[in-house]
C-alpha cells in the first residue's frame, strides 16, 4: 500500500512497503543495469552516459518518452548507503530526492521524498510527478521480481 503527503514547505512523499528484502532494493538503486530499467514512469526507457555510484558522482542519462522527446537528466548523488540514497537533480526542475530503505524483515518500507526549491514549482510539476512516482515505484517492483527469479 502507498500512501502520500506532503509533510515539509515544497514537498512530495510517497511510502510504500515493498516485498523485498533491503539489500535487493539497495541493489536496484545501486547497479545501472536494474536502475536503467526501472527507472521512469511507464513507457519510459533510459540510455545512462555517466552513473558513478558515491557521494558527489554525477548521474546524467536520457529518459526516451513513450512520446517519442527524449528528456536530458543530470543528478549529483549526496548519499549511497544501504538505508539512504539523496540525489539532486541539478537541471530543470531542480529538487533533492530522498530515498529512505528501511528494514522490515525481508521487506522494505520505502519512502520517497522528492523536495523542490518553489512552492511554484511542486505546484508545476505535482499533477505529474504523483501518478509518474507511482509508475516509478511499480516498475522498481517489477525489477525487483525479475531479479529475486
Amino acid at each position: 500500500m502507498t500512501m502520500q503527503n506532503q509533510t515539509e514547505p515544497y514537498e512530495l512523499v510517497t511510502t510504500r512497503v515493498i516485498d523485498a528484502p533491503r539489500a535487493l532494493v539497495y541493489n536496484a538503486w545501486a547497479k545501472p543495469e536494474h536502475l536503467a530499467r526501472w527507472w521512469g514512469p511507464d513507457g519510459f526507457t533510459n540510455t545512462f552516459h555517466v552513473f558513478d555510484w558515491r557521494p558527489g558522482g554525477l548521474w546524467e542519462f536520457v529518459m526516451h518518452g513513450p512520446n517519442g522527446i527524449d528528456y536530458a537528466n543530470k543528478s549529483e548523488f549526496v548519499e549511497v548507503g544501504p538505508e539512504r540514497i539523496v540525489l539532486r537533480h541539478i537541471c530543470e526542475p531542480y529538487f533533492q530526492l530522498t530515498a529512505v530503505l528501511e528494514d522490515l524483515g525481508g521487506q522494505t518500507r520505502l519512502t520517497w521524498r522528492q523536495r523542490f526549491e518553489t512552492e511554484a514549482v511542486l505546484n508545476a510539476v505535482k499533477k505529474i510527478a504523483e501518478p509518474a512516482n507511482e509508475q516509478n515505484l511499480n516498475r522498481l517492483e517489477a525489477e525487483l521480481r525479475n531479479m529475486s527469479a
